[in-house]
């Protein structure tokens, strides 16, 4: 091997596993485009996407190779060569099977969540026992190819490098070593760099396109995941990657959209302000929130989706209907973070799992505890999942109930027990409340809609086959549902009783726009009591669910939400606004105008057609729209930073 580039001497080990690094990914990227060419040549070309490529994974292998190459003269000498050539193999072997693991990982990632491996794909491995679960039942093949493949690579990496570093005479002396040393520093740096700027290179500056899946297609999956990992400890501030507005700036903003948000950057909880009922009631309402899990627009009939919800079709006639809520992003906790506590989102993780908004941080729960209400938390699977437990114990809610509460549930699947099983255990809870004259809060969370998609048979015709689809377990959610509401129905406590029907995101967000706003797209119900039936056709947020059902409920009260009550009449006919946060992008959508910043670019604009669901990018975006879609992402940084989003003053 040390013929082949005498001057490089020993030095060139280094190079040759950067071509195979090289080459794997590559190879990889070539597969990716092949599979998905033509959103690829829709927004770009192939010799930017492998240029641009070869670049980007140049800064990983860098990475990964720097500790070697950083103990070079070290490692790289007569007197303990025959012990670290080993090291140096197997470091080697190590870091090219991470690259082939995380590239084989990838499809199967994109068809979920139609972007590379990222922060998911690290915070999901703090729950082993669910995700190997939904892993083993949901993508058995996938796992088992996949892992066959790894390990058949990694066999062969070593068949491959051994003889290469187990055989390779030292010729250079050691001055000789070191004299090239610096060199070699001095081009890893630039490597992982990339770039001559103020900054080194990061992930976004390759988003080229208007395409959110392209532009991750232009980096590799280890540098993505690893970029994440990065990230992560400067969460805290993750919304300033945006831009910055001092934090009187953002409140006066926001006030032009949401008279009712305060102006005094020095309050103890800026956003703090006193929202009178619009329904004025002799005793308050009892709510009951159902977070459907995953349950899109998509599948709905009457909001342009499948006809697979029938028991939600027919209940949008008896109460709220909103035929343009958006949810604020993609998972779970950040659909539990808008509805209980009507909090915007920001590129950094849901405060349902942030440390510092584990204890008086505002919720439903804390200010319906101070109203005298009993509130709980109820769901099927295991409630440390996510940090949820702590959220709520920790933040106003007195109960939480989870997989250990239920004897001898009907089905047991992957996730906890089945909607059925967590709608009789509400029907038991609730019931109980309301013979003891107890007002309640019950924020009930399903998990039947998930992968891999178990439910008990014989409940539901499937809508196709195979069975373990998410259009037959949504069908299957859909019909617990109806079970539950017809059950509260002929109960006592349907009279006394607000009930909210929303999904928490939907699990197909998917397209070839910068943000695919029409994944965003979710139903929402409010029935029960006295509620009647009406269509709310303004566009809205998760964000403005919970004033809404505080008004309905008969409750005044300080809050540090800013969302609209939609009881209002003039609020149900302005124009509307959704928040959107999707990857490493945050979308303000008024209307149909788009606002969408990025990271270390300029924000642009767009429409959003709400007819065909694709938006058009028309541009940069003017000073005014970006200012307004930064304080919208500014606010719950600083807020949640200073701890002045609390449950009261």
């Amino acid at each position: 091997m040390n013929r082949n580039w005498p001057m490089l001497g020993p030095y060139q080990l280094f190079l040759k596993v950067m071509l195979i690094g090289l080459a794997i990914l590559s190879l990889s990227r070539m597969g990716l485009v092949v599979w998905q060419w033509e959103r690829v040549s829709a927004v770009t070309d192939i010799w930017t996407m492998f240029s641009q490529g070869i670049r980007a994974d140049l800064i990983i292998i860098a990475l990964l190779m720097s500790p070697i190459v950083l103990l070079a003269p070290i490692l790289i000498n007569r007197w303990v060569w025959d012990y670290t050539k080993w090291i140096l193999l197997i470091w080697t072997v190590l870091i090219l099977t991470i690259l082939i693991f995380m590239e084989v990982s990838t499809p199967a990632f994109i068809m979920q969540y139609d972007l590379r491996p990222n922060r998911l794909f690290v915070e999901y491995l703090k729950y082993p026992r669910e995700v190997s679960a939904m892993l083993w039942n949901g993508f058995r093949t996938e796992v088992i190819l996949g892992t066959m493949f790894t390990m058949f690579s990694t066999w062969g990496l070593i068949c491959f490098l051994k003889p290469k570093f187990c055989d390779y005479q030292l010729e250079w002396p050691e001055w000789k070593v070191w004299l090239m040393w610096p060199l070699m520093i001095i081009i890893l740096v630039l490597m992982i760099r990339s770039s001559f700027g103020h900054r080194p290179a990061n992930p976004a500056l390759f988003a080229r396109t208007s395409d959110a899946l392209v532009n991750s297609m232009f980096i590799n999956s280890t540098w993505s995941v690893y970029f994440a990992i990065y990230s992560m400890k400067d969460e805290e501030k993750s919304s300033e990657l945006y831009g910055k507005l001092s934090n009187k700036d953002i409140l006066t903003t926001l006030n032009k959209l949401y008279p009712w948000v305060p102006t005094d950057e020095h309050a103890k909880n800026p956003t703090m302000h006193f929202q009178s009922a619009s329904r004025q009631r002799e005793k308050p309402l009892n709510l009951v929130i159902i977070l459907e899990e995953s349950m899109g627009a998509s599948y709905v009939e009457s909001l342009g989706g499948l006809p697979v919800t029938p028991n939600l079709d027919k209940l949008k006639d008896e109460g709220w209907w909103f035929e343009k809520l958006y949810a604020t992003g993609t998972r779970s906790v950040r659909g539990i973070e808008a509805v209980v506590s009507g909090y915007l989102p920001t590129p950094a993780r849901s405060v349902v799992k942030l440390t510092l908004s584990q204890q008086n941080f505002f919720t439903l729960g804390g200010l319906l505890k101070e109203q005298g209400y009993f509130t709980e938390f109820i769901y099927g699977g295991e409630s440390h999942f996510d940090n949820m437990a702590s959220f709520f114990i920790g933040n106003g809610f007195e109960s939480v109930i989870d997989q250990r509460d239920y004897f001898n549930p009907a089905f047991l699947g992957s996730w906890g027990v089945s909607d059925e099983d967590l709608f009789n255990k509400t029907h038991e809870r609730i019931s109980e409340m309301n013979k003891h004259n107890q007002p309640f809060l019950s924020f009930v969370f399903t998990s039947s809609n998930h992968t891999p998609y178990e439910y008990p048979e014989d409940r539901i015709t499937p809508y196709e086959e195979p069975k373990q689809t998410d259009n037959n377990t949504v069908k299957y959610a859909d019909y617990a549902l109806g079970q539950f509401i017809e059950r509260a129905k002929k109960s006592d406590y349907w009279e006394n009783t607000l009930f909210l029907v929303v999904a928490d995101h939907t699990n197909r967000v998917y397209g070839d726009d910068l943000v695919p706003i029409s994944g965003f797209h979710i139903p929402a119900l409010i029935l029960g009591a006295d509620i009647e039936a009406r269509k709310i056709q303004t566009v809205s947020s998760q964000i403005d669910l919970a004033p809404t059902l505080l008004s309905l409920m008969g409750i005044s009260a300080h809050h540090p939400m800013i969302g609209r009550d939609l009881t209002i009449e003039s609020e149900q006919n302005a124009p509307g606004r959704a928040i959107m946060q999707f990857a490493d992008y945050f979308a303000l959508m008024k209307d149909n105008e788009v606002t969408i910043l990025r990271v270390d670019q300029p924000a642009v604009s767009g429409e959003y057609d709400l007819k065909k669901r694709r938006m058009n990018i028309i541009g940069n975006a003017d000073q005014s729209a970006q200012r307004e879609a930064l304080a919208h992402v500014l606010l719950p940084s600083w807020l949640y930073r200073e701890r002045r989003y609390s449950i009261s003053d």
